[in-house]
């Protein structure tokens, strides 16, 4: 391999990158562009031309996996000599080489992979009890204090001000935070934060292993900066030592691990920090189809805020594609059961199931489609997560409702009876608890609820195999019947399967066929996210899972969680999709059973807040009904006696001429073109023909329209 080859089948943007002289450069590269490719051929490219020597550089990632990738692609350009690890794996490779020198002659401390067990400790010491579940809630707290550079005695003013929302008040955090400091000393432990710190600590403070590291590493290479965390740019920052050979890439818009402590705020930066930095935008989108691209573009287009400055807009690369679906069903159970169906189809149509994937906002809202898969015979497989009825605490909650079927009287309504059972294992329906791991115990245990809620209103079905539809026994002790199988069948084991997983860990991956399903506000974005900010990471969420997607692409949400409850709106994020193919499911028959409908929608969005629009009315409005009405008096008033005058003329009720949502949506909305009053839902060529004239007069200021 030569240098001149490995420039070969690069466009031109991915040249530029590959062949910017030394120094600061910074790859703004988008999904599906060849951000890997652009880096490792710029590696391959400066040690195969003679300009550097691949023992002087360090690539560093994020992820074990992305490491490996890095190093075979590397191996297969001629640079397999260059290093390419994790920022743990090359400061712990660092902290052992050095540990004689630093710790004169004392053994290096042993490396604890889990925090758990010590936080719970401290916990106790701090005169808080930690089960598991809190436990892992607060050693997450810990390692974004430490990875943000906080101290013990800081973190109470950080976190406020930071807007966490810790798993226990601010001060009892910190005092479990000192004492789990104080327990590492005393057993001779660090934790992977502290390793990082320690290579920090080894370079800055003793000059002569500073002065070996940079003597051996001269040239620097970051994949996803937009996860930098302050902790690793300290120690990216000790690496460099004042040099500036250091290549970044990555893209602001994928930034969705804030709540980790990583921040984009480096990447944004860059440019204005290394003046004579060379920039380099990669958005030509190799990986989607245009109609993917399409849609992703749309969504980010909204995004405000500090990372939609480094906003790129992708250019589709590859053929044509169908139009992605937006498909809205009466209910969750509804959604999955489609869902299900639809992957039998792509499978029995040659679609490998290893190139299909389910994604979701948070782990518990895998059950549905566990089941819905399972029900259709489709193989799965649930990645980075257990299986729902494998979790935990949805174990231990099927143990307590099994022993709740002895104490429950028979006529205890189903619901009621499954949330007194959960309440005795210290669930509360009310309110879910602060912290990760705690809240996504919690809806776990909502989904049960939620299950039972489902079983309860459906008490008619039509066993398979059998003629007629029967009643079922809707009892607490048929329903934990009901739970265990679907637990057995949920057990049985894949090699290959549809894969399940939530949105962020299907970051860096991707599929030939994507599902985007829970797409309603209170699910995605979440109900948690309250600022403007975390609004935003979530919109970055939507636009990392559209980018998932190579072909096919699905986007879905049930209007209500179970077979009941609270009509949800759809996730404000979905942009306008005009002259889109949808199919929407109704009921119809028999309970359960579903029709569906082809129809051509226009899907409208809130012109005040962005919020997708289905409700008749706020179509008509162009707006939710809650946002604030621009309204212009003077002219509904005209519009008002227009319409009386003319249905009399007519001999026809008002409302046939326009509704009231009509006339008010033409007094806020103030149409002066055919194309703006056809803009109004509900309005067509025909009702442009008899009345446009008239109302563009009456918006003009005219007392009675022509």
């Amino acid at each position: 391999m030569t240098a001149e080859r490995v420039l070969a089948g690069l466009d031109p943007d991915q040249r530029k990158a590959v062949t910017a002289p030394a120094g600061p450069v910074c790859i703004l590269a988008g999904a599906g562009t060849g951000k890997t490719r652009a880096i490792t051929h710029r590696i391959a490219y400066r040690t195969l031309s003679g300009e550097i020597s691949p023992r002087h550089v360090l690539a560093v990632t994020f992820t074990a996996r992305a490491a490996a990738e890095m190093r075979a692609r590397l191996t297969e350009l001629g640079a397999g000599r260059v290093q390419a690890r994790t920022f743990h794996a090359a400061a712990l490779r660092q902290v052992r080489y050095f540990a004689p020198r630093l710790l004169q002659g004392r053994a290096m401390p042993e490396l604890v992979e889990s925090k758990a067990r010590l936080v719970a400790l401290a916990a106790t010491r701090a005169g808080l009890r930690a089960d598991r579940t809190v436990a892992r809630d607060l050693a997450g707290e810990l390692e974004w204090a430490k990875s943000s550079l906080v101290e013990p005695g800081e973190y109470a003013v950080a976190a406020t001000k930071a807007l966490r929302e810790p798993p226990a008040d601010v001060a009892k955090v910190a005092e479990i935070f000192a004492a789990y400091e104080e327990l590492k000393r005393q057993q001779g432990v660090i934790d992977f934060e502290d390793l990082l710190r320690a290579a920090v600590w080894g370079i800055e403070e003793h000059p002569d292993v500073g002065e070996q590291v940079r003597s051996q590493y001269r040239h620097f290479v970051v994949d996803e900066y937009q996860d930098v965390n302050p902790l690793q740019q300290r120690l990216l920052d000790a690496w460099l030592g004042g040099r500036d050979d250091l290549t970044v890439v990555g893209d602001a818009s994928q930034t969705i691990y804030s709540f980790t402590g990583a921040t984009s705020s480096y990447l944004i930066d860059f440019p204005r920090q290394r003046r004579e930095a060379v920039v380099v935008r990669l958005t030509r989108d190799y990986r989607s189809t245009p109609q993917v691209v399409g849609l992703a573009n749309a969504v980010i287009k909204q995004a405000r805020g500090t990372e939609a400055k480094l906003r790129l807009e992708l250019v589709g690369q590859r053929k044509p594609g169908p139009e992605p679906d937006l498909k809205i069903f009466p209910d969750e159970p509804a959604e999955a059961a489609a869902v299900a169906r639809r992957c039998k189809e792509l499978l029995a149509a040659g679609t490998p199931a290893s190139e299909i994937a389910i994604l979701f906002r948070v782990n518990a809202q895998s059950e549905a489609y566990e089941e819905a898969l399972a029900e259709a015979q489709v193989p799965y497989v649930v990645r980075g997560a257990e299986r729902f009825f494998e979790r935990t605490e949805v174990r231990q909650a099927m143990v307590a409702l099994r022993a709740a079927v002895r104490s429950t009287p028979g006529e205890t309504p189903l619901v009621e009876a499954v949330v007194d059972a959960l309440a005795a294992t210290g669930w509360s329906r009310s309110q879910p608890p602060p912290g990760g791991a705690q809240r996504e115990q919690w809806e776990a245990l909502a989904a049960l609820v939620t299950l039972a809620e489902e079983y309860a209103r459906s008490p008619v079905v039509e066993p398979i195999g059998q003629a007629g539809a029967v009643q079922r026994d809707v009892t607490l002790a048929a329903f934990t019947e009901e739970l265990a199988r679907r637990a057995e069948q949920q057990h049985a084991p894949t090699v290959e399967g549809v894969t399940l997983a939530s949105l962020h860990s299907a970051k860096g991956l991707e599929w030939d066929a994507v599902f985007l399903v829970g797409l309603a506000d209170g699910t995605l974005p979440t109900a948690y996210a309250k600022t403007p900010e975390q609004l935003e990471e979530e919109r970055r969420l939507l636009y990392v899972g559209v980018t998932r997607a190579r072909e096919w692409l699905w986007l879905s949400y049930g209007q209500l969680r179970g077979n009941g409850g609270r009509t949800r709106r759809p996730c404000r994020f979905l942009p306008q999709l005009t002259d889109t193919r949808h199919r929407t499911f109704e009921k119809a028959g028999a309970a359960g059973s579903q029709k569906p409908v082809n129809r051509r929608v226009v899907i409208v969005s809130c012109r005040v807040c962005g919020t997708t629009l289905l409700n008749g009315t706020d179509r008509k409005l162009g707006r939710c009904a809650t946002c604030p009405s621009d309204l212009d008096e003077e002219l509904f008033e005209r519009l008002t006696a227009w319409r009386a005058r003319t249905a009399a003329e007519q001999k026809v009720p008002a409302y046939v001429v326009f509704t009231d949502a009509t006339i008010v949506a033409i007094a806020e909305r103030r149409p002066t073109t055919p194309p703006e009053l056809l803009a109004i839902a509900g309005i067509g060529p025909r009702k442009l023909g008899q009345y446009g004239e008239a109302v563009f007069a009456l918006v003009e200021g005219a007392v009675g329209g022509a």
